[in-house]
């Protein structure tokens, strides 16, 4: 097996577990998880949610997104602020593609590669990391669950 198989192997599985850990969000419109991974460790992780401290209803009465939900990607940059820990040269994995302000974030935090698997109708996000020269993968895990 060569390097860029054995890459996208461990892609592919990250992406995997992503996706699980959306499933801690108690956000009903979208579930997104992340994680960053250094040196083929998890040094952080985060999904879409409530502040800490707030009550975990992420949407209004009419199915809106309160404004002060976090993006998954906030939460685990955010995290690595409160540890030892630090992104440079980091992969962040994400269920779903980076808007903006996520995106600042992520060139802020010295993170190099993104790999997402679910497409945004919006993609400047996507298009920010192009232009700060951040490496930016996408793969559907779906089109390879049973390999």
């Amino acid at each position: 097996m060569d390097k860029n198989e054995k890459q996208f192997k461990l892609d592919l599985r990250y992406l995997r577990m992503a996706r699980i850990w959306s499933e801690n969000s108690y956000c009903k419109r979208r579930q997104v998880g992340c994680l960053v991974v250094k040196d083929k460790m998890i040094i952080s992780d985060g999904y879409n949610g409530t502040p800490s401290g707030f009550e975990n209803i992420c949407e209004d009465e009419n199915n809106v997104t309160h404004p002060y939900v976090l993006h998954a990607e906030a939460n685990a940059i955010t995290k690595l602020a409160r540890s030892s820990n630090n992104s440079d040269g980091a992969t962040l994995y994400v269920t779903d593609a980076p808007c903006i302000e996520c995106s600042k974030l992520i060139i802020q935090a010295g993170i190099k590669r993104v790999v997402y698997a679910k497409e945004y109708r919006l993609t400047d996000g996507l298009d920010l990391l192009a232009k700060a020269k951040i490496e930016v993968i996408h793969i559907n895990p779906d089109k390879y669950e049973n390999k």
